[in-house]
C-alpha cells in the first residue's frame, strides 16, 4: 500500500483553510496549494489570517507539471467546482485519491465523471462554523472529515486516508453507510443552512422558535423523499437524526449560507434547494418548500447586488 505524502489543496476559504494549515504544520514540504493567475499575487501580498496567524503556503498554478498528488482536497464553493475538477488535471497519478469536503450530494459524480469512480471516495466535513471576514478565519477546531466508500474495492484508498490522517493529527469519522450519512449532512444543509440564510438566525434561535422548526422539518420531508427514490436506506429515521445534529450546533453559531448572505456573497442555494428541484423531476416528486427557498434566497442576493451597485454609484 502505497503511503500519502504528496497533499493538494485547491479552494482555501473557511473549511479549506483549516486543514491547510493542520497539514502545513505536520509536512508543509508536502503541501501544495492549487489557485489561479490571477489570484496567485493578491495571495501572495494578502495571506489569508488563520487564528491570529499569516498562513504562507507554496502555491501552484493549474499548469504545473512538476507535482503529482497522492491525495487531492477539493474545498471550494459549488461555483468554483466545475473550474477546480478541471484545474487539478496535471496532479493527478495512477493512484490519486481525491476527497470532496464540498457541501451537497453531486460533487463527487461531477468527479468522477471526469476522473473515474476509483479515484473518488465520500466525504463531507462536520463541525462548527468556521466564521469569515474578508481574508481573516477563526475557527474553534471543532471539526472532523466524514469520509468512506460504498465499494469494497475502494477498502485500500478507505485505509491509504485513514493511515495519513492519523499521521497528520487530522479528525476523521468512517461511517458504516457513507451515502447515509453524506445524505444527512445534506439534508441538515438544506433546511437549517437556506433557512437561517433567510431568516437570519442562528441554530440556537432556530431551534428555540417552534414555527421554524415546522418549517425546518417540512423541508426535511421532501429531501427524504428525493433520498429514498435515490436508494438511500433507513429514510424513516432521517428527519429525528438530522435533528438531532442540529441540537448538536454550536448555539451562537451561524450557518455559512446566512454569514455568504450577510457578506453579500454567492450562496450554495443551487447545491441545495436546486439540486433538490432538479432530483425531484427526475423522480416525479414535488418540492415546493425548496422552489419558494430557492427563489427566496435568488432575491436576497440580486437586492444586495443591487444596493452594493448603488452605493457604488454613489461613492
Amino acid at each position: 500500500m502505497n503511503k500519502i505524502k504528496n497533499v493538494l489543496i485547491c479552494g482555501i476559504g473557511a473549511i479549506g483553510s483549516i486543514y491547510a494549515d493542520k497539514i502545513q504544520r505536520y509536512d508543509g514540504s508536502s503541501l501544495r496549494i492549487l489557485i489561479d493567475k490571477t489570484r496567485l499575487q493578491r495571495y501572495i501580498d494578502n495571506p489569508t489570517v488563520f487564528n491570529g496567524r499569516e498562513l504562507k503556503f507554496n502555491y501552484v498554478l493549474p499548469d504545473e507539471k512538476n507535482f503529482k498528488a497522492d491525495l487531492i482536497i477539493i474545498a471550494t464553493k459549488f461555483d468554483g467546482l466545475k473550474e477546480a475538477i478541471n484545474n487539478i488535471e496535471n496532479f493527478i497519478k495512477d493512484d490519486t485519491i481525491i476527497l470532496s469536503l464540498l457541501n451537497g450530494v453531486t460533487s463527487e459524480w461531477m468527479i468522477a465523471e471526469k476522473y473515474g469512480r476509483e479515484k473518488v471516495l465520500y466525504s463531507y466535513f462536520i463541525g462548527h462554523s468556521a466564521v469569515r471576514e474578508g481574508r481573516s478565519i477563526i475557527h474553534d477546531d471543532v471539526n472532523t472529515i466524514v469520509y468512506g466508500s460504498e465499494n469494497a474495492a475502494d477498502f485500500k484508498n478507505v485505509e491509504r486516508v485513514r493511515e495519513y490522517f492519523e499521521r497528520a493529527g487530522i479528525n476523521y469519522s468512517i461511517p458504516e453507510d457513507i451515502i447515509h450519512s453524506l445524505w444527512l449532512k445534506f439534508m441538515l444543509n438544506v433546511s437549517a443552512n437556506q433557512t437561517t440564510a433567510i431568516l437570519g438566525l442562528t441554530f440556537g434561535e432556530l431551534l428555540e422558535n417552534p414555527k421554524a422548526m415546522q418549517f425546518v422539518r417540512n423541508i426535511l420531508k421532501e429531501v427524504v423523499q428525493i433520498a429514498k427514490a435515490e436508494g438511500v436506506k433507513n429514510t424513516d429515521v432521517m428527519i429525528d437524526e438530522t435533528v438531532a445534529n442540529l441540537n448538536k450546533m454550536c448555539p451562537e453559531g451561524k450557518t455559512s449560507m446566512l454569514q455568504d448572505v450577510e457578506a453579500g456573497r454567492k450562496t450554495e442555494v443551487d447545491m441545495f434547494a436546486g439540486t433538490v428541484i432538479e432530483l425531484g423531476l427526475k423522480h416525479g416528486i414535488n418540492t415546493p418548500y425548496n422552489k419558494v427557498l430557492k427563489e427566496l434566497i435568488d432575491i436576497i442576493y440580486e437586492k444586495g447586488q443591487i444596493e452594493n451597485s448603488k452605493l457604488l454609484v454613489t461613492f
